[in-house]
């Protein structure tokens, strides 16, 4: 790939990355988890409005909001809620190792839903080899919280989470030149916000009570973990493929890792070095073939 795109994959992996660390800052400030994720949406979608408006885009065809539907709701609701959920039972460098698993489940998705990615036996080998990596977490029972925290929870909201952005991936890749990326990103996060706002106020209420700090990290939320990567990757989403857009997932659990050390004081517990290091394995075969499956059709 071109220098151009591995930089855009490492900020939005810088961006998703910080995700992690913010969304544990904001629950030790207090900040409750539907009003997190809906605060979180409803900025990045204000400032898409922004970009959208200033750059008098017209009203999209019902075919591109039937699109940003989908991904409004496997692309955004479920995984930011699940995700977030997800953090307040494990550290931000635990949850970060299984969003490693995205590639791998974009790959998955891709093999029955796009032509020229097919899941060939050196893909399958680095899915098993990525998900002996989750039993690793799961048989350690280590959290990478210096007391408490419910790893098997937080697995199974991960891995649903995952499975969600997989399937959200490459049912973009599949529709990839029908839409634009800046189009795509608002309405899927103004459809997502009004949704969300909605279950925020029924179940946690207004949110009246936040500090001056959970509001400086729901709006980090916002802006450096939202609406900048969000871009990033349906930009990349027009030039790359659906799996190597993916690899963006490489770099989230190291950014999520180290700064949940530095920043949170999170511990680096046994397995999760084991099942980490079992994860970027399976990633790695897994991208591997994919490169040469790749260089072998374009031969």
């Amino acid at each position: 790939m071109r220098a151009t795109y591995w930089i855009m994959i490492v900020v939005a992996a810088l961006g998703w990355g910080w995700g992690g660390i913010a969304t544990r800052a904001a629950f030790a400030e207090g900040v409750e988890p539907w009003t997190m994720v809906a605060m979180r949406v409803v900025i990045a979608a204000l400032l898409v409005l922004g970009v959208l408006i200033s750059r008098r885009y017209t009203f999209p065809s019902r075919e591109v909001v039937r699109l940003g539907l989908i991904q409004s709701v496997f692309n955004l609701i479920v995984p930011y809620l699940l995700f977030t959920f997800a953090y307040a039972e494990a550290s931000a460098g635990f949850v970060g190792l299984l969003a490693g698993l995205i590639p791998v489940s974009t790959s998955v998705f891709a093999h029955f839903m796009l032509q020229g990615e097919s899941l060939t036996a050196g893909k399958l080998v680095g899915l098993f080899v990525a998900f002996s990596g989750v039993a690793a977490l799961l048989v350690s029972g280590d959290s990478g919280l210096v007391e408490g925290g419910r790893p098997l929870l937080a697995i199974g909201l991960g891995l649903v989470s995952v499975a969600s952005i997989g399937f959200a991936g490459a049912y973009a890749k599949k529709h990839a030149g029908t839409y634009d990326p800046i189009m795509m990103t608002g309405l899927q996060f103004g459809l997502a916000a009004f949704w969300l706002v909605a279950a925020m106020l029924f179940i946690e209420g207004a949110p009246t009570d936040i500090s001056a700090t959970g509001w400086w990290l729901i709006l980090s939320l916002a802006v450096l973990a939202t609406f900048m990567p969000f871009l990033l990757y349906f930009w990349l989403l027009q030039h790359i493929s659906a799996t190597e857009a993916s690899l963006v997932g490489y770099l989230v659990p190291f950014v999520a890792l180290v700064g949940g050390i530095v920043l949170l004081d999170e511990q680096l517990q046994a397995g999760i070095i084991v099942g980490g290091a079992l994860v970027f394995v399976g990633m790695i075969l897994s991208d591997r073939e994919g490169r040469r499956e790749s260089a072998r059709m374009t031969v």
